[in-house]
């Protein structure tokens, strides 16, 4: 591309400070270096990861910085030592990397990877190198991705090539929340066929986590929230019960126990919020009842009673729903093409890149499951 090996000046929206809104800025975007891939963003999402990061994260030194990790895009340019990808080639950002080759990577037991970013910044940790600047400032990238920006450049093992046929303005979902709530049921929680469920929070995390429980085969799913304008959308996906905390006098636990004769076989939290999640481990029946923790928050402890776990529950959790991500993404994304997994259903309104302020409202009010934001023609 004309482009290839120049500085790109396009549009971002910048985040200068936290719990400001973002400034949608021009922006300079440098060739990517060895290992790179310069990606021109065609469609980004907007999730609560981003949210958690700009109002909730207490870390003021990752400012400025372009947040956004839910995203498809093509390939611009590569940096040298890169081929396994060409200008052309439509792909999808990843926040956790596969580099192939550290001991998390080739073990079958984990998702993790000794060189993602840190998903979480903490003091003192040097400034991650950036290819952003603005207004003569560097701008910080976001776990590696940074897509609210027409162009970014990531690291070839955070990258993800995806079928030529994929529409980028769907499948940049599968770059987060879809994967992390269906994996989570499927590879972390292994539900099993003709067992019962409970999802707690039906986001798009939770609608996804109701839909993997359905692709595994369980007998019945309870979807619990407090908003029941969310039930009609959780049975698209596959729950068969409905449970609102707020329509019961007693603990949900206690609710759940009782519908299942003893508890569920698995419960998914996916909120992020520390006492929801001990809820749904107290949902589970004792002996062989699993909870997995997926909702994304790092302010507080959890606790639980040691009896709890004591009685054969199991506690676990679950980044990115246990996908290999390298691996695990162009599958979900066959899987969607082949009509196997739900996409589209998840939208539920599009915008554009200029409107990301709205798009934040809508989450930060729950008015929404995803907004897709078009960055850039294809």
């Amino acid at each position: 591309m004309a482009t290839a090996g120049k500085v790109i000046k396009c549009r971002a929206a910048v985040a200068w400070e936290p719990r400001k809104p973002l400034v949608i800025e021009e922006i300079e975007v440098a060739p990517p270096q060895a290992n790179e891939v310069r990606i021109k963003i065609v469609a980004t999402a907007v999730c609560r990861s981003d949210l958690y990061y700009l109002l909730e994260n207490m870390h003021e030194d990752g400012y400025p910085t372009i947040l956004g990790h839910e995203a498809a895009g093509i390939v611009e340019s590569v940096g040298p030592g890169v081929t396994e990808f060409l200008p052309g080639d439509k792909v999808i950002p990843l926040f956790i990397s596969q580099c192939r080759e550290c001991r998390f990577c080739k073990s079958p037991k984990t998702n993790q990877c000794e060189k993602t970013c840190s998903l979480v910044r903490q003091e003192g940790m040097p400034a991650p190198d950036s290819r952003f600047t603005c207004k003569g400032k560097k701008v910080l990238p976001f776990v590696g991705t940074s897509t609210f920006s027409e162009y970014t450049v990531v690291n070839q093992i955070a990258v993800a090539k995806i079928d030529p046929a994929a529409p980028l303005d769907k499948v940049c979902l599968l770059g987060c929340g879809i994967c992390t709530g269906y994996g989570a049921a499927v590879n972390t929680a292994k539900v099993e066929p003709g067992s019962t469920c409970a999802v707690f929070g039906l986001g798009a995390v939770g609608l996804a986590a109701v839909m993997g429980c359905k692709a595994a085969g369980a007998k019945r799913i309870f979807a619990v929230d407090i908003n029941p304008d969310k039930f009609g959308k959780a049975k698209v996906f596959g729950a068969t019960d409905f449970v609102n905390p707020k329509d019961h006098d007693k603990p949900i636990s206690q609710v759940l126990t009782e519908m299942t004769n003893g508890g569920v076989d698995y419960s998914l939290e996916c909120i992020g919020n520390v006492d929801i999640m001990r809820s749904a481990l107290e949902s589970c029946i004792p002996g062989w009842g699993v909870s997995v923790i997926v909702g994304w928050t790092d302010l507080k402890d959890f606790a639980a009673r040691p009896v709890q776990l004591i009685a054969g529950r199991t506690w676990k959790g679950s980044l990115f729903g246990g996908f290999k991500s390298k691996d695990g993404v162009p599958q979900m994304v066959k899987a969607y093409l082949d009509k196997k997994v739900k996409v589209d259903e998840f939208i539920t309104h599009n915008m554009t890149l200029d409107q990301v302020n709205d798009a934040i409202e809508l989450m930060k009010k729950s008015k929404c499951i995803r907004t897709v934001l078009s960055v850039s023609p294809q």
